[in-house]
């Protein structure tokens, strides 16, 4: 089937229109994170300012005296002025999500095929589910102030992916053209996708749990941080949502290796490191049912496993060569 130009073109375009309006997202996460937790000081120190007037014999009325009569300021403007630019923020990620997934099925629609054929592909497909799974977690966690964290990780992925991992849109090899690539490679994708939230959650509960400890250390970053089992909850649920997926992509891999190479394993180096980080993270799983591993250790482990994900994704694909060697570098 001929390639499209025109769409794969468009395809072009929207993602990096994405990836702009990522970044824009990201700042006005960061002005949230940065101004809002001020916002929220200043409010606090003057409801302890009011409850030491009751204390004192003062009014006891709950209404906050104006400005002018009290020598401070509200702090409610400061923070609804930080919680406009994270409410912008969220509408700006759910406008670039639109445009990647644009980005995601024009391609496919330009070459005729599952979008995810080489290297370039595979990470915008993981981009988009890392961000989906992210605005998932933010309708039921107030954690809207991390998003930054988690963009931070998608752009430079992206970043990556549409320079030095950049292809043009074209049929895909004749190995991958099965119906196993799409089966086998979007379960991967949509499970390295929702892993980079566990990750990104564990590394902040590990600068959380330092700065809890020791509160000289991380000092104005770590106290903006959620609490310790907010960020355990959000890594662990993430995970078990991820774990089946991941282990549903590994066993079909092993039947189209059956099918393509006559042996359902043969140890190559990808299918060697996917091993290891299945293995990693069913010990997180693991260690959190059995053991009630969940402090630093337990966050050690999500973060080692989400390593070698990484790992898995651009060094095996990129500097070994193996079966699993298609990745399509232009």
């Amino acid at each position: 089937m001929p390639v499209n130009e025109t769409l794969s073109q468009y395809s072009d375009w929207s993602y990096t229109t994405a990836v702009v309006v990522y970044v824009v997202a990201m700042i006005f996460f960061l002005v949230e994170q940065s101004f809002g937790h001020k916002g929220a000081q200043a409010a606090q120190r003057t409801r302890e300012r009011a409850a030491e007037l009751v204390g004192a014999g003062g009014p006891s009325s709950t209404v906050e005296p104006p400005a002018e009569h009290t020598g401070t300021t509200s702090a409610r403007p400061e923070r609804n002025r930080a919680e406009r630019f994270g409410r912008m923020g969220v509408a700006l990620t759910v406008l670039a999500v639109l445009l990647h997934l644009s980005a995601l099925v024009l391609r496919g629609l330009s070459a005729g095929r599952v979008p995810w054929g080489n290297m370039y592909e595979y990470t915008m497909a993981i981009c988009l589910v890392a961000v989906v799974t992210w605005l998932v977690v933010l309708r039921r966690s107030p954690l809207r102030h991390l998003s930054a964290f988690v963009l931070l990780p998608v752009v430079i992925l992206m970043f990556i992916g549409g320079t030095m991992l950049y292809s043009e849109s074209a049929p895909v090899q004749p190995a991958l053209q099965s119906y196993w690539l799409v089966i086998h490679v979007s379960a991967a994708a949509a499970s390295s996708g929702v892993f980079l939230v566990p990750g990104v959650a564990s590394l902040l509960y590990l600068v959380r749990s330092r700065h809890e400890k020791n509160p000289q250390k991380f000092a104005r970053f770590g106290a903006r941080l959620p609490a310790l089992d907010v960020l355990d909850r959000v890594a662990y649920r993430t995970t078990v949502f991820a774990f089946p997926v991941f282990t549903f992509g590994v066993l079909c891999g092993a039947v189209w290796a059956e099918a393509a190479w006559g042996r359902f394993w043969g140890w190559d180096p990808k299918e060697t490191v996917a091993f290891i980080a299945w293995v990693v993270y069913a010990a997180y799983l693991h260690s959190r049912a059995t053991a009630g591993w969940r402090g630093n250790r337990a966050a050690v482990i999500n973060v080692i496993g989400f390593a070698m994900t990484v790992f898995n994704l651009f060094f095996i694909n990129l500097v070994t060569t193996g079966l699993h060697s298609y990745a399509g570098v232009g």
